[in-house]
């Protein structure tokens, strides 16, 4: 489970949105991995704060010099992390590489995988968007369909 402040989500007919706050403020979460017995500080999963469906997304920083305590891998998910600040390693199996902002990873159910930050004072912040794998049975342009609807920002109501 997780236990920090909790965030409020707003809803309407089609969107559910929720702020979190910045990444460098992303150490007011805190992961409690029940299996594990370990907390992980600067994570929050948003599975139900938005109410996903299709994906469970993290968001995560790393505090200077530390690292994940635990390898792990899935049963039935891909993970693709998203590297927005700091440097890192990543661990896959038994190989190692560099990490830092820009950089993309994404690691197959089996792939044995953990992260480190490398710096002496900066965080390592990063997404991760966890999905099963081979479920994804179209691109996304495909999915997309056109409305028919001139864009405008004015008169609309604000939440």
């Amino acid at each position: 489970m997780t236990t920090q402040p909790s965030p409020v989500a707003k809803t309407g007919e089609n969107f559910t949105v929720a702020d979190v706050g910045e990444f460098s403020q992303l150490h007011q979460y805190v992961f409690e991995h029940h299996k594990k017995g370990v907390a992980i500080e600067g994570k929050i999963f948003l599975k139900q704060l938005l109410s996903l469906t299709s994906a469970e997304v993290s968001l995560n920083t790393l505090s200077p010099k530390t690292s994940i305590p635990f390898y792990h891998k899935h049963k039935l998910n891909e993970e693709i992390y998203i590297f927005v600040r700091g440097v890192g390693e990543f661990q896959v199996d038994e190989q190692v590489f560099t990490v830092s902002e820009g950089t993309v990873v994404r690691v197959a159910p089996d792939g044995v995988r953990c992260i480190r930050n490398t710096s002496d004072v900066e965080g390592l912040n990063y997404i991760v968007i966890q999905s099963q794998v081979n479920s994804f049975l179209d691109s996304t342009i495909a999915d997309g369909i056109g409305v028919p609807k001139q864009v405008s920002w004015e008169d609309k109501q604000k939440i």
